[in-house]
């Protein structure tokens, strides 16, 4: 790092346990962000102000005005304009130095497979079932950790399928899939608007961990959010023999 960056990164370095060598690591690491939108807005914009080296955002979606009441890297200006771009203008404006690419259409298989081949962690901010379980197939044939969160009404939920550890559990054995999901999207049940950027801040966090493996992440625990009464819990999983994905 040059003086610069230590200077802007100072109080990461003064902590014992990131220093300079765990901040050098943040500035060479690449991170996948699926989603831009309540959870992927305090993600991509902790992970830049952090000083990550490289972020891929990925959003087909354009910016709605029902929007702006979380999704907090997003402006006024930026209504009509795609979520990926909107965030890599949000994300130059609070540290250039971040290099930035965007995924602005709707990625096939085959893409996501390279994207997660050329990122350090993937954190999924998606709002589809679909896509979370496509995530964690390919994060774990890859052996890439995953950061999972999911928000909807005053309920978040946060966990970490780290699968570079051989013992982590994956999503699929969390929430099996049946076949019957139903998806509980914002646009149809609402959200509260600090709710995201609490669950999204938190995913930054455990990002931040996995890559420069430091703390305990939250492999094995899912964190449980009511934000009207303001209490967390934490429910345990082990990983289960008879998965169809890592078992």
């Amino acid at each position: 790092m040059n003086d610069h960056q230590l200077l802007r990164y100072s109080r990461h370095v003064l902590l014992p346990q990131v220093e300079y060598v765990g901040q050098e690591r943040l500035t060479k690491s690449h991170a996948l962000i699926v989603g831009m939108g309540g959870l992927g807005s305090p993600v991509a914009l902790y992970l830049a102000a952090s000083g990550l080296g490289q972020l891929t955002i990925c959003d087909f979606d354009i910016v709605d005005l029902s929007n702006l009441q979380r999704q907090i890297i997003h402006s006024t200006a930026s209504i009509g304009m795609n979520k990926a771009l909107s965030a890599q203008q949000a994300i130059g404006a609070i540290n250039p130095e971040v290099q930035v690419r965007t995924m602005t259409q709707k990625s096939t298989l085959a893409e996501m497979e390279t994207f997660v081949r050329e990122a350090d962690v993937v954190i999924d901010c998606s709002d589809n079932a679909a896509t979370r379980y496509a995530l964690n197939q390919i994060c774990f044939s890859q052996k890439k950790p995953l950061v999972s969160g999911a928000a909807v009404r005053f309920e978040g939920q946060i966990t970490v399928f780290d699968f570079r550890n051989a013992s982590s559990p994956c999503y699929h054995c969390l929430f099996p899939d049946v076949g019957e999901e139903q998806d509980l999207r914002c646009a149809d049940n609402g959200v509260f608007a600090p709710l995201v950027g609490m669950i999204g801040a938190a995913q930054a966090a455990e990002a931040l961990k996995c890559l420069m493996q430091i703390g305990d992440c939250l492999q094995g625990r899912l964190m449980l959010l009511d934000a009207l009464t303001a209490q967390w819990r934490t429910i345990k999983f082990v990983r289960d023999p008879a998965c169809a994905v890592c078992g």
